[in-house]
């Protein structure tokens, strides 16, 4: 079942208010970018996936910091992190919330 994307931004008070903050215009293309299937939800195989193929590219469009794209087991250890509720799917919420406070943005 395809989930909705999650819209952010000026109009979007309540995601503002379940996350405490605003999320990062960098964080949803990140996840855009590792969404390979498009289903709204990232998958660990995914990050790996996407990360591996993608990571270098994003890095020189400085979309990630270079120090960002790591191995597998970094990628994995970031899934990890990032997966508060332990559903073993990233929303954008749980991702943004990683890469916003790990990356600085």
């Amino acid at each position: 079942m395809r989930r909705p994307r999650t819209t952010y931004g000026p109009g979007n008070a309540s995601l503002r208010q379940r996350t405490g903050h605003v999320m990062s215009d960098k964080a949803r293309i990140l996840f855009d970018a590792l969404d390979l299937d498009q289903d709204g939800t990232l998958t660990r195989a995914e990050v790996i996936s996407a990360l591996r193929a993608k990571g270098p590219t994003l890095a020189a469009r400085g979309v990630i910091p270079v120090w960002g794209v790591g191995d597998d087991d970094s990628a994995s250890a970031l899934f990890d992190e990032a997966d508060r509720n332990g559903d073993r799917v990233l929303s954008f919420e749980e991702f943004a919330a990683l890469v916003d406070r790990r990356f600085g943005w």
